[in-house]
């Protein structure tokens, strides 16, 4: 309960001071390839993990500071994790297994966005830091052998315990950003760069870090 309250506490201050300045409201959603990377000793485990697809969705809002800058957040729900899957063949035998981890986060993104006008359009790009916590997840096995497949499901414990807890909720890193705005809507593109460690067990000096490419369209209503 301590963590929920500090993320509802943390929305709160981001969003309370943009509501006095004319701040503009939007909602948008869309599409998220994630992946992680895994490091053990600075030595990268991580070269087979595959992008995971998955989804975007929350509200947005924007405070304005001149034309052509203002401050963005956002409050969204964002899917990561990362896939493998490979083929083995032996004579006639064949073998497959997959591996995926579904993740899903609510993310809290608070950048600088500039914005250059172009024609009737105008482009933008943003930097800034995002505040991430772990809400739910699962990892998946699958193996087909000879065309019979097994599959095994197991939900994510979240905590800082190494004996018992596979991550910790809380996340934070970079987000870059571009992307087109044609009147009230805005077509987007970003990169979420994790820089926080989300395993609880730090043996070897192990680390695991999120990256996630997002896709999304959204919509502006007018500002006060």
């Amino acid at each position: 309960m301590k963590n929920y309250s500090r993320i509802l506490l943390i929305s709160l201050v981001l969003t309370l001071p943009l509501t006095t300045f004319g701040q503009i409201f939007g909602i948008k959603a869309g599409m998220n390839l994630s992946n992680m990377v895994l490091k053990m000793n600075d030595e990268t485990l991580s070269q087979d993990f595959k992008m995971n697809l998955g989804y975007n969705v929350g509200g947005t809002v924007e405070f304005p500071l001149s034309e052509w800058f203002s401050i963005e957040s956002e409050l969204l729900l964002s899917t990561k994790g990362y896939k493998i899957s490979e083929e083995e063949s032996y004579g006639i035998d064949s073998y497959k297994y997959e591996r995926k981890l579904n993740l899903l986060y609510l993310n809290i993104p608070v950048t600088g966005k500039a914005k250059v006008d172009v024609g009737k359009m105008k482009i933008y790009g943003e930097l800034g830091p995002y505040f991430g916590f772990g809400l739910s997840g699962k990892a998946i096995s699958k193996d087909t052998y000879n065309g019979e497949t097994t599959t095994v499901n197991e939900k994510i414990e979240w905590g800082n315990d190494a004996e018992t807890d596979y991550l910790k909720r809380p996340d934070f890193g970079l987000t870059f950003g571009v992307g087109v705005i044609v009147k009230a809507f805005q077509l987007g593109l970003n990169y979420d760069l994790g820089m926080l460690n989300l395993l609880p067990d730090t043996s070897y000096d192990t680390k695991l870090t999120n990256r996630v490419l997002g896709i999304s369209i959204g919509y502006q209503f007018s500002g006060k």
